[in-house]
């Protein structure tokens, strides 16, 4: 527990009704969406500007209080679960679009910003800011650029590092750090807006971020396509991008994750296909229309079951509803629902499903897996229930699995949901020693006492679930 002195000193800074340190607060952020990860913070700080966040850094400095800033809590890494206590950092009061920039195609924003609020105020402004993570309607700006978040649209546009211009970050004895600005080019020195984007609010606290802006496309189009077999599905991905068109989606959905959207969505879905693509292409309407038809032809000469193209923008959104919803329908089927992410090369996409469905079978589990086909991005889902423990053993076997199988066809641990503690058994894998300890001294160098969320990114010896601590 903090030092009834250290919550005075944080409710002068902020005031009163800014500082929470009863039980049902601390509780209510001893978690985020991870499951099975929890550990109780000592209070819960709502800064009002960059001035107060820069207080409470210096404060907390002074006492080593471990700090976590925190978004919406929708990460998947456990990434802001306070596992060694300290403040949980929320940005609620710094939610403003301060500026939108036409001339300079770009918007300047605060940590706390809605990212489906940010994407339907530029969009009324004919501007697109193209990272859609699933969790849009409750994630924040902010805590997108802390894990550097993905999206249905990464394939085309790209991640939202790819979209981060400048930043604004109080970093860890309390200094403001300025990266980037509003500049189509910028090789001044080491890309730090590079390096703090994704680092997990592990070597400083964004404060504000300039944003960069796209011009709304004119149209969009979508469509679904059945194949018998998740190999057709993968080849078909293949064929699509060797035509060198490059969707603005391509998704896919295994026929378990087909069965469990149905079950929740009721949209008439086959449920005895082996696999389905969610396909969808943005621009000039007649590139569009050129692209759908191509796309089409391509999916029946891959033996495509069936091609279904939307004929308006209701019936567009009908179908991407039937993505969106996989995690939500898969978290009906039992009560603990563990989604992953690996990433793989695009023609090995196929392979990773087949080898995850043994891995499943191998360790007696159930699962589920979606993603992004045109980015080899596999979100493999369990269902199982965190209270059988000789399961829940089983379901992180089979996830090692997944992860050493990940790497050994060329890819990666995580494609877009970050390291947090989740992966972090698993990152030595991917970077080496070497890599491992290039990161270790930036953090040192950055963050020499260790109170920027600590706990995240660098290995733990195991998997352990954390249970409620005080």
């Amino acid at each position: 527990m903090l030092e009834s002195a250290v919550i005075d000193q944080l409710k002068t800074i902020v005031g009163d009704g800014n500082v929470g340190d009863d039980d049902v607060t601390r509780l209510s952020y001893s978690y985020d969406a991870t499951p099975q990860y929890q550990s109780l913070p000592d209070a819960v700080v709502k800064p009002r500007h960059t001035k107060e966040v820069q207080q409470i850094v210096r404060l907390c400095r002074t006492h080593h209080i471990p700090i976590v800033p925190r978004g919406a809590g929708t990460n998947l890494c456990a990434g802001t679960v306070p596992l060694e206590g300290g403040i949980v950092l929320l940005f609620d009061h710094m939610n403003q679009i301060i500026e939108v920039d036409e001339e300079n195609v770009c918007a300047r924003v605060q940590p706390g910003v809605n990212t489906q609020f940010f994407i339907e105020q530029m969009e009324e402004r004919q501007l697109f800011y193209p990272p859609d993570p699933s969790s849009m309607k409750i994630s924040t700006l902010g805590g997108n650029i802390s894990e550097c978040s993905g999206g249905l649209r990464g394939l085309k546009y790209g991640v939202t590092k790819d979209y981060v211009l400048g930043l604004e970050v109080v970093l860890a004895n309390g200094d403001v750090l300025h990266t980037g600005g509003k500049l189509a080019k910028d090789v001044a020195g080491y890309d730090l807006t590079k390096l703090l984007v994704g680092s997990e609010g592990t070597l400083g606290i964004v404060t504000e971020a300039t944003l960069k802006l796209l011009p709304l496309p004119e149209t969009k189009r979508t469509m679904l396509a059945w194949f018998n077999t998740m190999e057709q599905a993968a080849q078909t991905v293949s064929d699509i991008i060797a035509q060198r068109m490059i969707p603005a989606t391509l998704e896919f959905m295994d026929q378990r994750t087909i069965q469990a959207v149905e079950a929740y969505a009721k949209l008439g879905l086959p449920t005895d296909i082996g696999a389905v693509l969610l396909i969808e292409q943005d621009g000039a309407p007649a590139i569009v229309n050129r692209d759908i038809e191509k796309i089409r032809t391509i999916c029946e000469q891959a033996n495509a079951v069936s091609v279904q193209v939307a004929q308006n923008d209701e019936e567009g959104q009908r179908l991407t509803t039937a993505r969106r919803s996989a995690l939500t329908a898969l978290s009906r089927l039992k009560p603990t629902t563990i989604l992953e992410d690996a990433t793989v090369p695009r023609s090995k996409l196929a392979d990773m499903v087949r080898a995850i469905n043994k891995i499943a079978d191998k360790y007696d589990v159930q699962i589920c897996t979606f993603g992004h086909a045109g980015d080899g991005n596999l979100h493999p889902t369990c269902v199982t229930d965190s209270r059988d423990e000789a399961e829940i053993h089983r379901v992180e076997q089979a996830f090692e699995d997944i992860f050493a199988t990940a790497l050994e066809m060329g890819g990666t641990i995580t494609g877009e949901h970050g390291v947090g503690v989740v992966k972090s058994p698993y990152l030595e894998w991917k970077l080496g020693e070497s890599g491992i300890a290039v990161m270790k001294s930036l953090k040192q160098a950055l963050d020499p006492t260790g109170i920027m969320n600590p706990g995240k990114v660098f290995a733990k010896a195991s998997r352990k679930r954390i249970v409620i601590g005080a």
